[in-house]
């Protein structure tokens, strides 16, 4: 536990335990008389606000006369978010409180000014949305109890619950109404408008120039940044991609751009670049394909409804990798960059599960299939490469 975790643990310690007892309890979540609810999130990461978007979705299908306000961490939820019918207001909490103390008392003040039927803390160990929760008042609370904090205790506390991050907040939702656990949950969506997936088209054909009239090829969108540990360097994506253009060489690879926007690719591809997230969806909607590193845009692009390839080499791909309509993870921590590239190459050819022995996985909740990466001829023309 860091020093922050320790401060709140020890100052908000009996506060956060206080709403033990306030919790809802399985089964006694009405499925009616909902009509005011909050969802606490208070996380500034772009990831983790998409990855509530099932939660917004199973809300919006169970209590569909509901307002929602959100309660999170940043500014990338209110892009998300505000343009849902359902969602009244999002409120965004300032990255750093103890530089903005004024602004959060005000927001905290408005927060308990207003009686809400429902609050959920949307996400499990997560001490400011405990204490959110604990500050709110509500009819019902939802939240996963502490005895389930200490890292995958939680399926421990209950065994149907999924390890998905984006699905354990749904099964949260579930379990308070008593409901019998779905085999299937909502996929990351944003809910792009017909307007803004039109105007992803137009930028998109703008951008591939020539090649849009290509219509055998595939666009695929491609995200070569992350933060610390989850990042490929440039070399590793080099060997990736000329092995991937080898196995399907009918692909157009986009670089879609990170907020520096300097190329990671070498600037070798047509490239797009935005800050505003919704057009950035509104773009790769329009794509093939993306794949991209363990990130928010990562999540994004899931969420944009194109079938996105996740790859991890930190983090659980278990629990974050994309889900849904053709999306999956890889985990490449035992996968060379050509091996990547031929999991990858599986994906593009439909199959649903790929495994390699002793190496990476590719789940996209199929049945299992083994690939041997065609390394005769495909080494040879990545040393002519190099």
């Amino acid at each position: 536990m860091d020093f922050r975790h320790r401060v709140v643990a020890k100052v908000f310690g009996r506060l956060i335990r206080s709403v033990e007892r306030d919790l809802c309890a399985p089964g006694t979540l009405p499925a009616r008389g909902i009509h005011r609810v909050l969802v606490c999130r208070p996380n500034h990461r772009l990831g983790n606000a998409v990855l509530i978007s099932p939660l917004m979705a199973e809300l919006e299908r169970i209590y569909p006369g509901a307002e929602i306000d959100i309660v999170t961490g940043g500014r990338a939820a209110e892009s998300l978010f505000s343009t849902r019918f359902n969602v009244r207001s999002v409120i965004c909490l300032p990255r750093r409180v103890a530089r903005h103390l004024w602004t959060t008392m005000g927001l905290l003040r408005q927060l308990r000014l207003s009686s809400y039927d429902l609050a959920i803390d949307a996400c499990i160990g997560s001490q400011s949305g405990r204490l959110l929760l604990a500050w709110v008042r509500a009819r019902y609370k939802v939240g996963f109890p502490a005895s389930s904090w200490d890292g995958d205790q939680v399926n421990k506390t209950d065994p149907s619950c999924p390890e998905h991050m984006a699905k354990r907040s749904v099964f949260l939702l579930h379990q308070a109404l008593g409901k019998k656990v779905e085999p299937i949950y909502p996929p990351l969506d944003i809910k792009l408008s017909d307007v803004e997936r039109a105007r992803g088209q137009e930028a998109l054909t703008a951008i591939l120039g020539k090649m849009a009239s290509e219509q055998s090829k595939k666009v695929v969108g491609v995200f070569a940044n992350a933060t610390g540990a989850k990042r490929y360097d440039g070399h590793w994506w080099q060997l990736f991609l000329i092995a991937l253009q080898l196995r399907h060489p009918d692909i157009i690879v986009v670089d879609v751009l990170a907020e520096h926007g300097a190329s990671q690719l070498g600037g070798s591809f047509v490239s797009f670049y935005t800050r505003d997230v919704r057009k950035l969806a509104a773009v790769i909607a329009n794509m093939d394909g993306f794949i991209s590193a363990d990130c928010g845009v990562m999540h994004v692009a899931a969420a944009s409804g194109t079938p996105t390839y996740g790859l991890f080499s930190v983090t659980d791909e278990a629990k974050y990798a994309p889900y849904g309509r053709g999306s999956g993870g890889i985990d490449t921590r035992n996968l060379s960059a050509t091996e990547a590239a031929a999991a990858v190459g599986w994906l593009f050819s439909g199959a649903c599960r790929v495994e390699t022995a002793g190496a990476g996985m590719v789940d996209l909740g199929g049945v299992p299939h083994r690939f041997e990466p065609a390394k005769s001829e495909l080494s040879d023309r990545l040393s002519e490469e190099r």
